[in-house]
């Protein structure tokens, strides 16, 4: 899973990346300071694993993993090529969804590229960016589409045709691709055409320190009010704070969040939020060798869960030994939990839980 993090410059975007990745991306006090996209892959926290690693005595323990990519600045005109647009649309075309960091305090030492702090302007500016840039990808395709179908008689192109001609009305008029309905045949051609305004949507509103006790301002309001429209997730947070956090060791970082109030951190928030907005979740292995979690969609049958670990795992599938992570910790063992009858037979048509601890049996 590949996570865009995007933003007007100087909104905090790079120092939320430094936090989330400990990878260091340069922040500082002007415009594109970011150029090329700072890639950090991010181990997703899961309690469960350490349990089973002790249960096992394992060697190894390998969560689940995000990528974050933290992609330049984008001002007003990115469409047409200002600042670093071209570069900045082909790079958050190749992510899954984007996390949106926007800037919910005020700071003179701190430059705002339009001069002032105003969430809803500064989302429509890179919103209206998006969506110019898919309005001229999505009228090329329609026209080139709408012959191919006329010469061949192709209904596949007459169903992207009708569906593209839907986002167009819609981006005409401000909108965007993803908060339109789509067919199940239609949500299959649409992942085709990478639309910008059709990946889902996180907003980070970015708030200062001295505004953790009360989050909630005007301008974090702002926010929440037009990801209600949208239908998209908030997660409120102090870039700044989460940076300073990431500098301390285990305790010392308990200790500062209990003084603050912060009960998750924002990489705690994030990789919630993202993965209940892609649909996703984990199963679990564990043996001596290695305890790990592997992410796939909700609603995964137990075959293409077994792909996940190995092609040949999912071709050559037999069944699947299950045992929920609750019932197994509960027993102590997998060997008691199999006396407990805990521990299930699951075969083709099984769709995988979040937090089986599975055991595939497959055909070389």
């Amino acid at each position: 899973m590949k996570i865009g993090v995007v933003g007007l410059p100087n909104v905090g975007k790079s120092s939320l990346f430094n936090a989330i990745t400990e990878a260091g991306a340069e922040s500082a006090n002007y415009p594109f300071c970011t150029i090329e996209p700072n890639i950090g892959i991010v181990d997703v926290p899961d309690a469960r694993l350490e349990v089973l690693a002790k249960m096992y005595n394992t060697q190894k323990v390998t969560p689940a993993s995000i990528e974050f990519v933290d992609i330049a600045g984008l001002v007003a005109g990115a469409s047409k090529g200002e600042g670093l647009g071209n570069k900045f649309l082909s790079h958050i075309r190749e992510v899954d969804a984007i996390v949106h960091v926007v800037r919910c305090f005020d700071n003179d030492k701190i430059i705002h590229v339009s001069g002032s702090i105003d969430p809803a302007r500064d989302i429509e500016t890179i919103e209206t960016e998006l969506a110019l840039a898919d309005l001229e990808q999505v009228t090329k395709i329609i026209e080139k589409n709408a012959k191919l179908s006329k010469q061949t008689g192709d209904k596949t192109l007459l169903v992207s045709v009708n569906m593209l001609s839907r986002i167009k009305e819609t981006l005409e008029v401000g909108g965007q691709a993803r908060t339109l309905e789509y067919s199940e045949e239609e949500q299959k051609l649409l992942k085709n055409f990478s639309l910008l305004t059709a990946k889902p949507v996180i907003y980070v509103a970015n708030i200062s320190e001295d505004q953790i006790s009360k989050p909630d301002n005007d301008y974090v309001k702002a926010v929440k009010q037009i990801a209600e429209k949208e239908k998209a997730k908030v997660v409120v947070l102090c870039a700044k704070i989460e940076e300073e956090l990431v500098g301390l060791d285990k305790d010392e970082r308990e200790m500062f969040k209990e003084e603050l109030g912060i009960k998750t951190s924002g990489l705690e928030q994030l990789v919630v939020a993202s993965y209940d907005l892609l649909g996703l979740m984990s199963y679990l292995t564990a043996g001596e060798k290695e305890v790990r979690a592997w992410t796939i969609t909700k609603g995964t049958k137990a075959p293409q869960a077994a792909g996940k670990i190995h092609s040949d795992f999912e071709k050559g599938f037999i069944k699947a030994e299950i045992v929920s992570y609750e019932d197994l910790t509960n027993a102590g063992s997998f060997l008691k939990a199999r006396e407990n009858g805990k521990v299930r037979i699951e075969g083709k048509d099984y769709v995988i839980q979040d937090g089986d601890v599975v055991l595939f049996r497959f055909n070389n």
